[in-house]
């Protein structure tokens, strides 16, 4: 049940912004272990004429850049698990926009269950639900 927000120095191009959804809930699945279908992905985007790194703008260094912020439940995911993800989508949205900025950021916010949820429940409400339903696999 992850929500991640990416911010891309690109023009507005609906076929990149599903791309990088398309690889970023392939990643969060395969590496985090996180439902795709509880997955939702906000893609926005930023002339690169309007971002700067160390001075320049983008649009001038002529490179690309990002920045993903994705919060997961704290202590669903190891320290492993959350570098060889950072790593993985470094890479994989590099090779989606071209010459990428090396100063492009993946966050992972690890949230408390008690302070995090959808649907009007938090995630520890979920597992205690969990927990009662099937005592010996939750």
């Amino acid at each position: 049940m992850p929500i991640l927000t990416v911010l891309l120095s690109t023009t507005p191009d609906t076929a990149v912004s599903t791309k990088v959804a398309a690889t970023l809930s392939r990643l969060t699945a395969e590496i985090l272990h996180k439902d795709p279908g509880l997955t939702s992905i906000a893609v926005s985007h930023v002339d690169p004429a309007h971002w700067f790194v160390g001075g320049p703008s983008l649009a001038a260094q002529r490179k690309t850049s990002f920045f993903l912020d994705i919060r997961i439940t704290d202590e669903t995911n190891t320290a492993n698990e959350k570098a060889h993800y950072i790593d993985a989508v470094f890479k994989e949205i590099g090779a989606l926009l071209g010459e990428l900025h090396h100063e492009s950021y993946v966050h992972v916010h690890d949230v408390r269950a008690a302070a995090y949820g959808f649907g009007g429940l938090t995630q520890q409400q979920r597992a205690v639900v969990a927990r009662l339903q099937n005592p010996l696999t939750a």
